[in-house]
């Protein structure tokens, strides 16, 4: 029986992977962030086609549905290594911290700005492609639509609250992966977040601009103005859940523990 590894270790698996992430050529991520982009409209698209198809009999317990299907789309993500905005936020962080002369400021601003728009371009043009009509099964579009015009009708605060709580789940996912030694066990972890993330719903700011441009190209009352406060509202709550909630908060366990050891 393995034992689970502490936090210190945890953080140096976390630095270690962070500069790999880094460390990519302006290609590998570009191209790695656009995978990331398409794979998870699929866990989108999952959860419209089963929600539709669930709904009619079942009402509510359609939304578990649709969120257990979303779910393999945060394993694809994980298990392909593919590079989504927000759950790249506690490793490379974590490098940085651990660096001796340079908090990198430049590298995690590249990594970050070019995962982000990266993740949109290959998500938005396979977004593009199913909404065609007749793409997707009957009702599927509906939902989907549906789903947009609730994200754009929340509250600032509530939008807000929901993107702090999704960019902490997210970031917890890749301090959870930094733990876990088996495929196995990444896929699981992987899945629960996934599942947990929809089941919120929680946002994660791509997840979330995809809904809504489905919600737009698929007939929803969706629009441009909407389209933008909601993407800064969701970007600074995941900023906040993310970055200060989760990881300053394992950066400064692991940096007591030192003190502690010293």
């Amino acid at each position: 029986m393995s034992v689970a590894p502490d936090p210190a270790e945890i953080f140096d698996r976390a630095v270690a992977e962070g500069e790999r992430r880094l460390d990519q050529s302006t290609l590998e991520l570009v191209s790695t962030s656009f995978i990331a982009g398409f794979t998870v409209v699929f866990g989108v698209v999952a959860l419209g086609i089963v929600e539709a198809a669930v709904e009619p009999q079942f009402g509510a317990v359609a939304g578990v549905a649709g969120a257990l299907a979303f779910g393999p789309g945060v394993v694809f993500l994980v298990v392909g290594r593919a590079e989504l905005f927000n759950e790249n936020f506690f490793d490379p962080v974590a490098t940085a911290v651990d660096a001796d002369d340079s908090w990198l400021v430049g590298s995690l601003v590249r990594l970050w700005v070019l995962t982000f728009a990266f993740n949109l371009v290959g998500g938005g043009l396979l977004v593009a492609v199913l909404s065609v009509e007749g793409a997707l099964p009957a009702g599927a579009p509906h939902v989907l639509a549906r789903t947009a015009e609730e994200i754009v009708g929340r509250t600032a605060a509530a939008e807000f609250v929901k993107a702090v709580a999704g960019g902490a789940l997210v970031a917890l996912l890749s301090f959870m992966l930094a733990a876990a030694d088996g495929v196995g066990s990444r896929i699981v972890l992987a899945y629960l977040v996934g599942v947990l993330l929809t089941l919120g719903p929680f946002d994660h700011v791509v997840v979330t601009i995809l809904h809504v441009l489905f919600g737009a190209l698929l007939g929803g009352e969706v629009g441009v103005g909407a389209l933008a406060a909601t993407t800064a509202v969701v970007t600074a709550g995941n900023l906040v859940g993310g970055l200060g909630l989760v990881t300053l908060s394992h950066v400064a366990q692991v940096k007591g523990a030192h003190e502690s050891d010293g």
